[in-house]
């Protein structure tokens, strides 16, 4: 059912504490925009832009200050921002957990620090957020625009019914790309080859209050949660598709994010050419001049 939400904007919640082992350093800081802007400043302003309202900003005792303080001295005051704390590593369900106090009883976007989602796909789930607040949400981007440079990634692979309701998301790993265009998962399973037009969760979701249910429940089920048993927000929702039902937005535009320190390079080229074709503005926060 379509419902029109005329309520306050949404808010999103932005999982801002990660480790980054394999970067070796805070990828939400990491400068990628064109006047030395962080991932994270990027991701905030194409988000308040697309109609968001509150940003939560999910932080880690590790590097929880360090963002902080860049936010409070870097954001425009006319940003609403919020802070919450996760205080252990026990992984991404933990962590929009911890942002509960923020989101209250409305639905609400979720996405990654070091991921850059783009204007167009910001828009759309706002815009199934307000039209149906009921039902939640996954922004499935083609795995062709989810992968940048040549280093292996892991790429959670869709399976999507005829109306778009999310069936199953199966984890694919050491995924890249061939010379050809096309990409190979080299974690041994097959099919081995993946179509690149495949759609892929890039870990930005549109969530129901009801959902804390399931995900609380399941941080419940966990006894053994750890920094080396983290409890995964992609795995959780696969598991509860039996009775959580997820829309698969079709995401416009590219995802492009830092996973790897060669990275960097490539994210930056990829944000001048955006900037350069127009396609996304030169300058951020402009929304709110």
């Amino acid at each position: 059912m379509s419902v029109d939400n005329d309520g306050a904007p949404p808010a999103l919640v932005i999982l801002a504490a990660g480790r980054a082992r394999r970067y070796g350093g805070c990828k939400p800081l990491a400068p990628v925009g064109t006047h030395g802007e962080a991932v994270i400043d990027l991701v905030a302003s194409d988000a308040v832009a697309a109609g968001f309202g509150t940003i939560v900003l999910v932080l880690g005792p590790s590097t929880g200050p360090a963002i902080r303080y860049h936010v409070e001295h870097v954001w425009p005051d006319a940003v609403d921002v919020r802070f919450a704390t996760q205080p252990e590593p026990l992984g991404t369900v933990h962590a929009v957990l911890s942002a509960s106090d923020h989101v209250g009883d409305t639905p609400y976007g979720v996405g990654n620090a070091d991921d850059i989602y783009g204007g167009a796909a910001c828009t759309q789930l706002v815009t199934h957020l307000r039209t149906r607040p009921d039902v939640n949400a996954l922004v499935g981007y083609r795995l062709t625009d989810a992968v940048i440079g040549s280093s292996p990634v892991t790429r959670g692979i869709c399976q999507v019914a005829d109306d778009g309701t999310l069936i199953a998301v199966d984890e694919r790993r050491q995924v890249t790309r061939t010379p050809e265009g096309g990409f190979v998962a080299g974690d041994g399973r097959e099919p081995a080859i993946l179509p690149p037009d495949a759609r892929v969760s890039m870990n930005l979701w549109g969530f129901t209050p009801a959902i804390h249910k399931t995900l609380q429940a399941s941080m419940d089920a966990a006894t053994d949660a750890s920094e080396e048993a983290e409890v995964l927000l992609p795995e959780v929702v696969a598991e509860s598709l039996a009775t959580n039902s997820f829309s698969v937005l079709p995401a416009q535009g590219r995802c492009i994010g830092v996973t790897h320190p060669d990275d960097l390079a490539l994210v930056q080229a990829e944000l001048n050419r955006q900037v350069a074709a127009g396609e996304r503005p030169a300058k951020l926060w402009s929304s709110l001049r």
